[in-house]
């Protein structure tokens, strides 16, 4: 691609392709969340595990979905700030103002989609490690790696520490004798993650299923803590994704600057470690009956240091099977470069699908089920996006951001095509 102005620097074709995959598979494990009580997105044994085709569908997204389309969307995210914040340097722009800036009006996003439409954001988190992850952009490939490693390995060990906790006081409430407090600390710490009661259930499709009012005050007012509270709980990780995006992109992974041999040579050594390990995860689930312990422990913690490698195997993937371009290429690339509206667009879509106050469909859909409304929301995105940019320069959302931070309308209508001078 070749930029027709000053002001739009040549687009990274091979990251609007990434990027479009991530934003359609990441709505394959969201899906859950749209649809089910929130428990169920980590313990399937809560709600929507009603027959073999939904375990399955279980079984597929943990080892192949979930985490892995959030890790390439970070990923991405940290590779596509550095790509701003060089342009801008690159055009003697004040970068540091635009990219905070930028990561501002992203914040200010991300806690309205949070507390007007669905609880599930993570616009929120990526403009507050965004902030953060500025301090890295000068190192070279290496010691961004070495840095997002060692954030893993943070992430890692905070859910280790956590896990550890779970087993002690999950031993010191089945002990005789055990003392009361210990038995309420310990329904209160498995309650968070095992099957609720019936009550509880109930209560929580009545909720979803009922007007708007009763959900924004649940979400926003009851529960507005829980924005932030996630954000520091994945920060560590977050930012280490951040950091490898923007050694990938320092490197020309990212850029498809690799020959096809490395990009195969990689996937192949990545996956050939993480899916037998995943698939081992998800066995280790099964068998113990999806139980606070170890979900914890497998959910949270064992994956931590897997889910990179399959993040990176991914990428090369993709890469690879979109290096000869096409119609269904260009259109996945559309919707990369439209990412921002096409994940709040879905938001928008899903909420008003399964919550009450659109078809409330809430809570009456399987797993395996769901998977028919992914494949047509994904079709969606591929019919509208490259029409949309076919015509204008940026999707909607991301036009308002550019001109929210750059603090004035930037032109929307690309030029009309010059026809060509008679002979």
């Amino acid at each position: 691609m070749t930029a027709t102005t000053q002001a739009a620097p040549p687009r990274i074709v091979t990251i609007d392709i990434v990027r479009g995959v991530a934003v359609m598979g990441i709505l394959a494990m969201n899906i859950v969340a749209f649809a089910m009580p929130q428990i169920a997105y980590m313990n399937p044994a809560a709600y929507g595990m009603d027959d073999t085709a939904d375990l399955a569908s279980w079984v597929f997204n943990f080892v192949f979905v979930d985490g892995k389309m959030r890790g390439l969307f970070s990923f991405l995210f940290g590779a596509s700030m550095l790509l701003v914040i060089e342009a801008a340097a690159a055009k003697g722009e004040p970068a540091g103002a635009i990219h905070f800036r930028r990561m501002l009006w992203l914040l200010v996003f991300g806690l309205l989609h949070y507390a007007l439409i669905w609880f599930g954001d993570i616009l929120t988190g990526y403009a507050l490690i965004g902030m953060v992850a500025w301090l890295f952009r000068t190192k070279p490939p290496r010691v961004l790696v070495q840095w997002g490693a060692a954030f893993v390995t943070v992430q890692f060990l905070l859910m280790a520490l956590m896990a550890l906790g779970f087993w002690a006081m999950s031993m010191q409430a089945a002990a005789p004798g055990a003392e009361p407090e210990i038995l309420e600390q310990w329904q209160e710490m498995r309650s968070k993650f095992a099957v609720p009661s019936p009550e509880s259930l109930r209560d929580l499709l009545a909720l979803h299923r009922g007007g708007y009012g009763a959900i924004f005050h649940d979400r926003a007012v009851e529960h507005g803590y829980s924005v932030f509270l996630m954000t520091m709980m994945f920060a560590a990780e977050t930012l280490g994704y951040m950091l490898f995006g923007m050694a990938m992109l320092k490197s020309g992974f990212l850029t498809g600057a690799w020959d096809d041999a490395a990009y195969r040579s990689t996937a192949l050594r990545c996956l050939a470690i993480a899916v037998p390990l995943y698939a081992l995860l998800a066995w280790a689930l099964v068998a113990a009956d999806f139980s606070a312990t170890a979900l914890v422990t497998i959910v949270l913690a064992a994956t931590v240091p897997i889910r990179p490698l399959m993040v990176v195997a991914y990428a090369a993937l993709i890469i690879l099977a979109t290096r000869g371009g096409g119609r269904l290429v260009g259109r996945i690339a559309a919707a990369g470069r439209a990412a921002f509206t096409n994940y709040l667009g879905t938001s928008l879509v899903m909420t008003t699908l399964f919550y009450g106050y659109g078809f409330g469909l809430f809570g009456y859909l399987g797993r395996a089920e769901l998977w028919l409304l992914v494949i047509a929301a994904c079709g969606v995105m591929l019919l509208w996006s490259k029409p949309w940019l076919d015509r204008f320069r940026y999707g909607p959302f991301e036009w308002l951001w550019r001109s929210l931070a750059r603090g004035s309308f930037q032109p929307m209508r690309k030029p009309a095509a010059i026809p060509a001078a008679a002979e």
